[in-house]
């Protein structure tokens, strides 16, 4: 034990007089990810925000063959733009951007409608582009609409009740609590703390192992009359000190950047204050035995820095992967996913989020199967190193 501590002092102390690197793991890594996060998110909101406060705008081509068209729609606040179009040059105006939605009536429009007969209406746009998406909704919200009022205006006149038209009225009740719906954005930042965590233990990682290799210290380090598991469990617990470190600057960071993303416009609130963070630190603390483990364990195999570095960039894709499939699946936190490392710390810190009780047997299994995988690639890197093969 007295050597694992002098070994992990060691480490951890010349870490820190290590700038460039010491700013990459604890200042670059858990502050970036927040910021950029929160931008994106605050973005978001304003745009969203924007599009549901502005009125739409469509242009529209025949206007004169449709009035009752146009009353309808400048009677719901729709701002609408006249032009002589063809089909074709509709068609080539969305896809040069220069018109986001045409709405054409064409001749035999009125015709049709006269005679009680579905006349056609054309809304080119253009489904690819996800700025002008809402829009498109709209418009062809609000000519539907206003084809149904049509339609029971004319029941009413030949005697018919409109309601026979309606036989079943739906009525959405949403469940939804307003950190729930928050989760739905705020879901993918647990990405970004399980990357912060990650990325404050790589520097370590690398120089302890390959970085020493490279200088060729490691040679005189392991002719040492220590355990070869003791000078593994002390790098290995200097990178998870670090490691600790990136995750709770991450969640501060997440904590104070979220008081000024305006999620109230959406009904939406975050559920991060202190308390929050410290749970989520709680869920993470597991992870981070196994993530230095997992670095310590590979970057033992590489001959230099550089090389090591391209690995273990490559490694830290891995531990994320199972977050992108619950986001694509939409998994849901059962027992049976909390053998899955970095998965069961994504699921939980999503229940906390939306302020949902966490099962202890979860948290306990998630724990446990975590320490478990970190204890065996612990073991494995320190039977690496009692080979010859560390000093060639």
């Amino acid at each position: 034990m007295r050597a694992l501590i002098i070994v992990f002092a060691k480490e951890f102390i010349e870490n820190l007089r290590d700038r460039r690197t010491l700013i990459s793991a604890l200042l670059f890594g858990p502050l970036f990810g927040p910021l950029l996060f929160g931008a994106m998110v605050t973005r978001m909101l304003d745009q969203n925000s924007f599009e549901a406060d502005s009125a739409p705008q469509l242009t529209i081509s025949g206007s004169e063959l449709a009035p009752g068209l146009v009353r309808y729609l400048k009677s719901h606040d729709v701002t609408l733009k006249a032009a002589a179009l063809s089909e074709e040059d509709a068609k080539a105006a969305v896809r040069s951007g220069r018109e986001p939605v045409i709405v054409i009536v064409p001749p035999e429009y009125p015709a049709r409608f006269e005679s009680a007969l579905p006349a056609p209406v054309l809304v080119v746009a253009d489904s690819a582009d996800s700025q002008q998406r809402k829009n498109v909704d709209r418009a062809r919200a609000l000519l539907s609409n206003y084809g149904s009022a049509i339609a029971q205006q004319r029941l009413q006149v030949r005697g018919v009740n409109p309601l026979l038209a309606v036989p079943v009225a739906v009525h959405d009740l949403d469940v939804a609590t307003p950190t729930g719906r928050a989760v739905a954005i705020l879901g993918f930042m647990t990405y970004f703390v399980l990357f912060a965590l990650l990325m404050g233990g790589l520097y370590l990682a690398i120089d302890s192992t390959a970085g020493e290799r490279e200088r060729g210290s490691l040679e005189a380090l392991l002719s040492l009359p220590v355990q070869r598991s003791a000078l593994v469990g002390g790098k290995i617990l200097a990178t998870c000190a670090y490691m600790c470190l990136s995750l709770g600057i991450s969640l501060c960071a997440f904590v104070v950047v979220f008081r000024f993303v305006p999620l109230e416009r959406l009904g939406m609130s975050a559920n991060l204050g202190a308390g929050t963070a410290l749970k989520l630190f709680a869920i993470c603390l597991p992870f981070v035995p196994l993530g230095a483990a997992l670095m310590t364990f590979v970057a033992s195999f590489t001959r230099t820095y550089r090389e090591a570095q391209t690995y273990l960039t490559s490694v830290l894709l891995i531990p994320t992967l199972p977050i992108a499939f619950a986001s694509i699946y939409s998994l849901k936190t059962k027992g049976s996913l909390m053998f899955i490392p970095s998965l069961s710390q994504h699921l939980l810190m999503t229940s906390v989020l939306k302020a949902e009780p966490v099962s202890g047997t979860d948290l306990l299994v998630s724990a446990g199967a975590s320490l478990a995988v970190a204890l065996i690639l612990a073991l494995l890197t320190a039977r690496h190193w009692r080979r010859e093969t560390m000093l060639l």
